[in-house]
């Protein structure tokens, strides 16, 4: 069976030979880039299930990075970086990542925090089919596309597809926020409320549901959220 494979994009030599050597000894294949340009040349080829993003790179800002791994591939997307201000950590959030680690860290804990997003995104109850149908949308889950009615598509980000996942497995019932984190994680457990809304704006944005007036995704103020469209399974 092929190992995972984990790409780690961060401009200090060290840094990457410590991860790399973990993260092999943990059983998985790793491929390390030292600047923005070779890295998104080498991912043409390349289908990592998971890619480590340092922000701050020599070439180019990570957060750009982060948005265009996050819109172009199914791969999740941990963040290690020295910023550890928490408007980094939102939009790092915001523009599609999974988690967020700040330095300096402890390699334990990389290797637990990339194994809990891979069981993650392998996750999929029996219940939940690969296309799903909602008011005007059908979600592809495996292919991570959204299309609409009027033939305009959209591509899911990791974290997006697993929060929807979530809301298709369980419509027209209260999902907590406690629910949410324990399930989709973040790196954000000081800050899970703010991390959790993230989450949920940026898949309604995509979904094009009306904050204030939502008819996919209800607010439960001081509890949560409810998929609140009808839910049904598409046969291929």
């Amino acid at each position: 069976m092929t190992p995972p494979l984990i790409t780690i994009l961060d401009d200090t030599l060290e840094i990457r030979s410590l991860l790399s050597q973990a993260l092999e000894g943990a059983g998985f294949s790793t491929r390390a880039f030292s600047r923005a340009a070779e890295f998104e040349q080498a991912i043409t080829t390349l289908i990592p299930d998971l890619c480590i993003i340092d922000l701050g790179l020599p070439d180019k800002d990570g957060l750009a990075v982060v948005a265009r791994m996050a819109s172009e591939t199914g791969a999740a997307i941990l963040i290690i970086s020295g910023r550890s201000n928490l408007q980094d950590k939102i939009v790092g959030l915001e523009l599609g990542a999974d988690d967020y680690i700040t330095k300096p860290f402890e390699m334990p804990e990389v290797v637990a925090r990339v194994r809990a997003l891979l069981r993650r995104g392998k996750t999929a109850p029996t219940e939940t089919h690969a296309k799903m149908r909602f008011d005007a949308w059908t979600v592809d889950l495996n292919q991570l596309e959204l299309m609409h009615d009027d033939g305009s598509q959209a591509r899911l980000s990791h974290a997006e597809s697993q929060l929807l996942q979530m809301f298709l497995e369980q419509p027209k019932r209260l999902i907590t926020r406690e629910q949410m984190l324990d399930t989709l994680g973040g790196g954000m457990a000081d800050n899970y409320d703010r991390a959790i809304d993230v989450r949920v704006s940026r898949l309604r944005s995509k979904l094009r549901d009306d904050p204030n007036a939502p008819q996919i995704i209800k607010t439960i103020y001081g509890a949560g959220y409810i998929f609140i469209a009808h839910v049904e399974a598409v046969k291929d």
